[in-house]
């Protein structure tokens, strides 16, 4: 399954080794899920990853990103044609948008709106797991 991981999610699963985030994050690694992605969602998770807060060694932190990079799906996102409540999630979308059957995973699925006419499915990360599951 391909996906476009929201940084919560991603961050959740690094902080909660139990969670359903922690999964997906095992499956990305596993090579059952496939992270799609452009240059802007990795600076974003670069960037909030090596937040002292989360206190992330740099080791693992390049060891999930080199992966997303090595075995994720690298997309060309195209402007989008509608606005989201916070533009910082507009890239998630540009990317999902880019690739058909692309799900966008988050903790926030509030901020995804998305029309249903753009045919992009937004879930949680438990959510997800009970697709992949399926």
């Amino acid at each position: 399954m391909k996906i476009v991981l929201d940084t919560n999610v991603l961050v959740s699963g690094l902080l909660k080794p139990y969670s359903h985030a922690a999964t997906i994050l095992r499956l990305v690694a596993g090579g059952l899920a496939q992270v799609v992605y452009d240059s802007r969602i990795l600076t974003e998770y670069r960037e909030v990853l090596y937040r002292p807060k989360f206190g992330f060694k740099k080791e693992g932190i390049e060891a999930i990103l080199t992966q997303i990079e090595s075995e994720g799906v690298l997309v060309a996102a195209q402007p989008l044609s509608v606005r989201l409540p916070d533009p910082d999630d507009e890239p998630f979308l540009e990317v999902a948008l880019a690739l058909d059957g692309t799900f966008i995973v988050t903790g926030n699925a509030k901020h995804f709106p998305v029309p249903s006419q753009l045919g992009v499915t937004v879930l949680t990360p438990a959510q997800f797991i009970s697709a992949w599951r399926d």
